[in-house]
């Protein structure tokens, strides 16, 4: 039989490793997102850059260009 302080223990523990697995798991999203708002900021800002590169080359290339 276990004693009162044996199974406080005993929960406390498992409280413990309940909460620090769902942290890890919370982490993992958080650092999942993180890694997806980046990588899509990223890649819209090279659009961004990339229109203006071309749109700067159509000016370029316009006969109106002199103008």
């Amino acid at each position: 039989m276990v004693g009162p302080f044996e199974s406080g223990k005993d929960t406390v523990q498992e409280l413990t490793e309940s909460a620090a697995a769902h942290i890890g798991n919370i982490a993992t999203i958080i650092t999942g997102a993180v890694r997806d708002i980046a990588r899509e900021t990223g890649e819209w800002f090279t659009d961004v850059i990339e229109m203006r590169e071309a749109a700067r080359r159509a000016r370029e290339d316009s006969p109106d260009a002199d103008v």
